[in-house]
């Protein structure tokens, strides 16, 4: 079946340069120019994944990714010519799957986005029926619909959010290395960025934990890295 991409860019050569190349590898592709008609699409069809530049006008990239990541769990690769470690961070704390600093090879863009649609198919498709729900104190974890409500309400996560949830309570006890944590969620080689890890770790106890700096369910085991309790 043919994934639908919607790319968010304002750059019309840009834009056109690799939409066409997208339909070259067989992707169905929607295409906005700024960040409000980003969102009506968002909101209005399906898609496989987003590729999104943070500097676009009306709604910049990072607003948009916040929004959609409130609303969806579908894949993001962010695309920007803004290369500092603290874009990364941001848009990666804030729920993208990737990140491509312009300029890039072609062949390089068409491997993450292959890579990360790969994942999310894979992850998708990879469901234990013997755990469908998990019940653990007061949180409930669906593991069909990638849903997790704390006190019977709805805890809204980033795909990776929940990939590692699912990753820890699917393993309970068991101690995880932020390299471990990082080949299994991003299937990709670990060069040793904490921060990506520590990000989405930081994240998750703020949405699943009474009080985040002090959390009841993912610990740290300082020096070896996660393991889920409870």
């Amino acid at each position: 079946m043919q994934k639908h991409i919607l790319l968010v860019e304002d750059d019309e050569a840009i834009r056109e340069m690799v939409e066409n190349f997208l339909l070259l590898e067989g992707f169905g592709v929607t295409t906005a120019k700024n960040g409000e008609e980003a969102l009506q699409y968002c909101l209005n069809h399906s898609f496989d994944l987003v590729i999104l530049d943070i500097m676009i006008p009306k709604l910049n990239g990072l607003e948009v990714l916040k929004i959609i990541r409130e609303q969806a769990a579908l894949p993001i690769i962010i695309m920007s010519a803004k290369d500092s470690d603290v874009d990364k961070a941001l848009g990666l704390g804030l729920g993208a799957d990737d990140y491509i600093a312009k300029p890039f090879s072609m062949l390089e863009f068409s491997a993450r986005v292959k890579a990360v649609i790969r994942r999310a198919t894979k992850y998708s498709s990879q469901v234990d029926n013997k755990q469908d729900v998990v019940v653990i104190d007061n949180l409930t974890i669906n593991m069909i619909n990638f849903s997790v409500d704390k006190d019977g309400q709805e805890v809204k996560l980033t795909s990776k959010e929940f990939a590692i949830l699912k990753l820890l309570v699917t393993n309970r006890q068991r101690v995880f290395t932020k390299e471990q944590i990082y080949q299994t969620i991003w299937k990709d080689t670990y060069y040793g960025d904490e921060n990506i890890i520590n990000v989405h770790i930081r994240r998750l106890r703020e949405k699943i934990e009474d009080d985040p700096s002090n959390p009841h369910y993912i610990k740290t085991l300082w020096g070896i890295g996660y393991k889920f309790e409870g």
